[in-house]
């Protein structure tokens, strides 16, 4: 493991910038703490990056979107966003992309989902609502936006960061501990952020919202 991480790690801080999230690490601009946000991503990136069987169905890639959502707003409400987007990459992007009749990216085909949303359609949903039941129970926010499978989805994500960080203080370990406790926080506030994005962006669109502009 020592080694494999080894593997990884050197080419990412010494390496030449090859993929997306390493121009990011290689900008003097981007302030150190944000680099440690996007040292998972640029990891991540050298394995999707190769393979088929890991390309994203979202333009951006959930990774790109990670990597630009920690930049914008910094490691930890960044994270959080991007757990937010990971627990919507499942089987069920597709349907929900498609009833709210959002934009395809043309060149591949990939559905269109950025870190700042296009502005929404007439809903009658209460974002804050959501966001609120998310807080009490992570996943039910987006189940009363209307996002049953994203929902549960969020719940099964929570149970197993939760859980992972529970067995992991409950034996002192020093390095899972934190590490899988941290992890928790940021899908926990990821969850409250999916069921007000989900209330505010992502609602069915009626015949009266052939206006709206996801629609153009």
């Amino acid at each position: 493991m020592r080694w494999f991480s080894i593997i990884i790690i050197t080419p990412l801080l010494f390496g030449q910038p090859q993929y997306p999230a390493d121009s990011l690490l290689a900008s003097r601009s981007v302030p150190l703490i944000h680099k440690a946000g996007l040292l998972p991503i640029a990891a991540w990136q050298r394995l999707s990056y190769n393979t088929d069987l890991l390309n994203c169905q979202f333009y951006p890639s959930c990774s790109n979107y990670g990597a630009e959502a920690i930049i914008k707003y910094g490691m930890f409400r960044g994270s959080a966003l991007a757990s937010e987007r990971i627990v919507r990459c499942s089987p069920f992007a597709l349907h929900y992309h498609m009833e709210t009749r959002a934009p395809f990216h043309a060149p591949d085909g990939r559905l269109i989902d950025y870190v700042t949303p296009a502005p929404a359609a007439k809903t009658n949903k209460s974002p804050w609502l959501a966001s609120l039941l998310s807080a009490l129970i992570p996943g039910s926010g987006r189940i009363y936006a209307g996002r049953i499978w994203d929902g549960i989805m969020g719940m099964w994500t929570m149970y197993l960061a939760g859980n992972s960080a529970y067995y992991s203080l409950k034996d002192d370990r020093p390095i899972a501990g934190p590490l899988f406790g941290t992890t928790a926080l940021i899908v926990y506030f990821g969850e409250i952020y999916g069921g007000w994005r989900a209330a505010k962006y992502y609602q069915t669109k009626g015949l009266d919202d052939q206006d709206s502009p996801l629609n153009k």
